[in-house]
């Protein structure tokens, strides 16, 4: 984790591994949003640099819509 105005990365995330799991790409992610969802904020999200709570929840719904058998909680995807 980085301080003093840089940007604060986490590392690799479990929504990496959730999202090659299921076989998606990020814009797989995108084209079943509803919501302003950006290629960026998904890359960012797998990558690890800190994302808002929008930008998670976003991604969040987006990824439920595509994933009919299951269902994820933000702590499923982010651990920070």
């Amino acid at each position: 984790m980085q301080m003093n105005g840089e940007t604060t990365q986490f590392g690799t995330q479990p929504l990496d591994g959730i999202m090659t799991r299921l076989g998606l790409i990020n814009s797989d992610l995108v084209g079943v949003s509803t919501e302003q969802l950006t290629h960026k904020m998904v890359q960012k999200g797998r990558k690890g640099k800190r994302l808002t709570l929008k930008a998670k929840m976003k991604i969040l719904k987006a990824l439920n819509r595509v994933s009919a058998e299951e269902e994820f909680t933000p702590k499923n995807l982010f651990s920070y």
